[in-house]
């Protein structure tokens, strides 16, 4: 069994293109040096070829023996399979009593529910289009995305009915706290719609092709653009997304359960707890946000087996396991991990302390519509760093950066994607699809990757997120896997500040531990002692949180905006 931890090499010990390098006699059969074309080591998988299939007849027209299909962690409350399908037919007559038709936008403004599933697949009954956006987005934020997306209608809790209204905008509120009585006035026209009072609406006839949602996403350059996705898209990551991984296992699909903390807004969680579980029987038990206390409990309770996450839940994960008795946690069977890669320090202490539960990595994203690729630990292999294999029917290329040569395995550059999981295009906007999505179908992903001779991915950074230090190539990640363990450290990113003399220097910004009289010097120095020389940080800002994406990855722009001078220490 190989173990592999960390990223694998590093940028500076793997080789780059040149005449001499690049020779090589031979090469996997899933590599083709003539095209410089990644195949996925998978046999093909047949999507459905009728032109005219939508994602929701797609999901339900799976037969298995589910049960609770959504669970509400902290009431109970649960919706089952028997009466998933039927309660999304009914709130789909609803809305087209309230007049939304085929075409028309709505958007989901909600934290985590057992209702939001419902709503989405409702919406794309109706051959209605959903977008969706993060419910603590600013007034300005709503209001670019409505006003893009020509909003028809929103769904959101209570406390931002007002806001929202004073955008001229048509609102239901949705209850929160799911033990709400019918009798609560708030949500009397959400409760009037899931009723069942409304004569069942013909679908309409619904293609591939139509599009099913507008999804906003930074891409790899420039602000947030609206990433189209069809029912083609979505249809796609059932299959060689979620149903793919659920058939390689010898777990009964019906019998897991996942615990839904990832955002249901953001492609993740669309991918797994909004479409592809409720094809395979899977429960799912939503927690509204994220708690480590109740997360605990909720695993314990509901009996979790699979808890997919970002970087910051895992960690928070393997702290919380620690501090528990040993009989805590003991019914999770896979944790997955996903939107920025692990350390090799993280994945050591969950390993160690998790000894029964898989670790995979995954990658994706919100243009590739969560498609691309997974972990897979088998009997010959545990390689714990890697994002995987690429997913059936998809393809890729990894280019030089610099002039766009293709390069062979163990060579890194940028990863390019091919496959029926890529976005149809960027809204409105034809300049940032043509720039990302190249005349031959390839997605410009802008990470740094490199294929391992037995086709394992492995991530190394963004293209525009390595650190250039006199002349050594930096990943920030590293410095974050090493400063996350100083006792005294909550949070912390690491990024580039600009430098007349050295180009780019190592920076980092620090959230302390409450009470924490951490210094500047502190920090320099702890990272010093266990880096090498020319990866120390010259710079520290304390700040009072790390902004992230949804999915949970650093918004480094952000960070390096926010240094507009810096001086050499």
């Amino acid at each position: 069994m190989t173990l592999t931890y960390g990223y694998g090499k590093r940028l500076s010990e793997l080789p780059f293109s040149s005449s001499e390098t690049l020779k090589q006699t031979s090469y996997p059969q899933w590599y083709s040096p003539e095209t410089g074309i990644y195949h996925s080591t998978f046999p093909a998988i047949s999507l459905p070829p009728n032109s005219f299939l939508d994602v929701v007849s797609f999901i339900f027209s799976y037969q298995h023996n589910g049960l609770s299909a959504l669970i509400d962690s902290s009431s109970g409350f649960s919706i089952s399979y028997s009466e998933l399908y039927p309660l999304v037919k009914t709130v789909a007559s609803a809305l087209h009593h309230l007049g939304i038709s085929q075409g028309d936008v709505v958007l989901i403004l909600l934290p985590n529910s057992v209702y939001f599933p419902v709503v989405f697949l409702a919406v794309l009954y109706l051959g209605a289009v959903v977008s969706t956006i993060n419910p603590l987005s600013t007034v300005s934020e709503i209001k670019k995305q409505v006003t893009e997306c020509n909003v028809r209608l929103v769904f959101s809790v209570h406390d931002n009915v007002e806001k929202l209204k004073s955008l001229g905008l048509s609102v239901i509120a949705v209850p929160e706290n799911v033990d709400s009585g019918c009798e609560d006035v708030k949500f009397s026209v959400f409760y009037k719609i899931i009723s069942g009072n409304y004569d069942l609406v013909k679908k309409p006839v619904i293609s591939q092709d139509d599009t099913a949602a507008i999804l906003y996403s930074s891409g790899t350059t420039g602000p947030s653009k609206g990433v189209v996705l069809t029912h083609r898209n979505f249809i796609a990551v059932v299959e060689l997304f979620v149903r793919f991984e659920a058939s390689q296992y010898e777990w009964l699909s019906w019998k897991n359960v996942y615990l839904a903390v990832l955002p249901m807004f953001h492609i993740y969680g669309i991918s797994l707890f909004v479409l592809g579980l409720l094809s395979l029987g899977s429960s799912i038990v939503v927690m509204r946000k994220f708690d480590v206390n109740e997360m605990v409990r909720t695993i314990d309770r509901h009996g979790v087996t699979h808890f997919p996450v970002v970087p910051p839940m895992l960690m928070a994960l393997i702290k919380a396991a620690k501090a528990t008795s040993g009989n805590s946690l003991k019914s999770l069977k896979q944790v997955s991990c996903g939107a920025a890669p692990l350390s090799g320090k993280i994945i050591e202490d969950f390993v160690q302390t998790f000894h029964h539960v898989d670790l995979i990595q995954g990658y994706g994203m919100t243009e590739s519509t969560a498609v691309g690729t997974r972990g897979f630990n088998t009997g010959k292999f545990c390689k714990y760093s890697s994002i995987g294999l690429l997913a059936p029917n998809m393809q890729a290329k990894v280019v030089n950066c610099g002039n766009g040569s293709f390069l062979p395995p163990s060579f890194s550059g940028e990863l390019l994607l091919r496959g029926p999981g890529i976005m149809k295009e960027y809204m409105d906007n034809m300049e940032a699809t043509m720039s990302t999505i190249d005349n031959d179908g390839w997605l410009h992903t802008g990470d740094i990757v490199y294929f391992d001779q037995d086709a394992y991915l492995y991530i190394i950074d963004r293209v525009k997120e390595i650190i250039k230090y006199k002349g050594f190539q930096i990943a920030p990640a590293d410095l974050e896997a090493v400063l996350i363990c100083h006792p005294e450290i909550l949070d912390v990113a690491v990024t580039a500040a600009m430098d007349e003399e050295l180009g780019e220097i190592p920076s980092a910004f620090v959230v302390r531990r409450p009470g924490s009289t951490l210094t500047q010097t502190a920090v320099i120095d702890y990272l010093a002692q266990q880096v090498a020389p020319h990866k120390k940080v010259r710079k520290v800002v304390f700040t009072n949180s790390i902004p992230r994406s949804a999915a949970g990855k650093i918004l480094r722009r952000e960070l390096r905006n926010s240094l507009t001078s810096t001086s050499r220490l």
